[in-house]
C-alpha cells in the first residue's frame, strides 16, 4: 500500500487499520515496564512535580508509572494486559477522551497523533484534559519527504513539518520547553523490510523473535535520550520527542 492510498482512507477505515495491526501485536506481546525505557529519567522528572497523570495509546510499552496513571488505548488486548498488571486502563480514542476538562497535570502521547485522521481534534482533546501549567510529553515523525513503507505498515496518516507543527502546538496552548531525537524504527532499511515481511507472512515466528531477541536487545543497547532546550535542529531528524508546557491561556478548540 502506498501513502496516497493511506491518505484517502476514511477515519473509520484508518481506525480499523490501526486495530488490525496493533491488536494482534499486543495480543502476542508482553508488557514492558516503563523503567526499562530511555524515557524514564525525563518521566521521573515530570512525575515528581505532577498530580494526576494520563498516558494515551501506550499499548504494552507504557512510559508513565503503572501506578497512579490513567491509561487510554484503542486496543482491547493492550487494555486487558494493563489492567492485569493493576493499571487503571480503559478503551477509548484520543479524539474523544473520557475525562473532564483540566484533569491532568501530566499528559503523555507518544507515537499517536500521526495515526489519527483528525489530528486537530486529537490535539484539542489532549489540550482540554491538560490543566494550566501541565506538562505534555509527545513524539511525532517528521518530514513528509521521509515517508517510507514503514509509515504505511504501522498505520501513519502523516509526517509533520517541524515549524508547522510547533505553530499548531502553540494554537492549543502548548509551548515546547525541551526536545530530543526519538528513534522509532531500526536504521537499517533492509532489517526493517525483513521484519515487516516476517510479521506479514510468518507472524508467530516473527513475534517470538521480537519478544525474545530483538526487543531485549533494543532495550539493552538503546541510547541515552539527550534533551536540549527548545526545539532541536530537525533538518536531519526523522522523529522527535517534545516536552511541552500548557500555558493556561484559552486554547483553540476543534470540535
Amino acid at each position: 500500500m502506498d501513502s496516497a492510498n493511506l491518505h484517502n482512507r476514511t477515519e473509520q477505515e484508518l481506525l480499523e487499520a490501526n486495530r488490525q495491526f496493533y491488536d494482534p501485536l499486543w495480543r502476542d506481546a508482553y508488557l514492558i515496564e516503563p523503567e526499562r525505557f530511555n524515557t524514564w529519567p525525563v518521566v521521573c522528572s515530570l512525575v515528581s512535580t505532577s498530580g494526576k497523570q494520563l498516558e494515551v495509546a501506550p499499548g504494552l510499552r507504557p512510559r508513565l508509572p503503572l501506578k497512579d496513571t490513567y491509561f487510554v488505548d484503542i486496543s482491547e488486548p493492550a487494555v486487558a494486559k494493563l489492567r492485569a498488571r493493576g493499571a487503571n486502563a480503559v478503551t477509548g480514542l484520543v479524539s474523544s477522551l473520557p475525562f473532564p476538562d483540566s484533569m491532568f497535570d501530566l499528559v503523555c502521547a507518544l507515537d499517536i497523533v500521526e495515526h489519527v485522521d483528525d489530528d486537530n481534534r486529537a490535539l484539542s482533546e489532549l489540550s482540554r484534559v491538560a490543566a494550566p501549567g501541565a506538562a505534555f510529553l509527545l513524539s511525532v515523525p517528521l518530514h513528509q519527504s521521509h515517508w517510507t513503507a514503514f509509515d504505511d505498515f504501522v498505520g501513519h496518516r502523516r509526517r509533520y513539518e517541524p515549524e508547522n507543527f510547533l505553530a499548531r502546538l502553540r494554537d492549543y496552548g502548548f509551548i515546547v520547553e525541551q526536545s530530543a531525537i526519538y528513534v522509532m524504527k531500526p536504521k537499517s532499511s533492509r532489517l526493517l523490510d525483513l521484519g515487516m515481511w516476517f510479521l506479514i507472512h510468518k507472524r508467530k515466528r516473527a513475534m517470538w523473535w521480537y519478544s525474545h531477541v530483538f526487543m531485549p536487545l533494543g532495550l539493552r543497547f538503546q541510547k541515552k535520550l539527550d534533551l536540549f532546550p527548545g526545539m532541536i535542529d530537525t533538518e536531519l531528524v526523522s522523529d522527535v520527542m517534545l516536552v511541552c508546557r500548557k500555558d493556561g491561556k484559552d486554547e483553540k478548540r476543534c470540535m
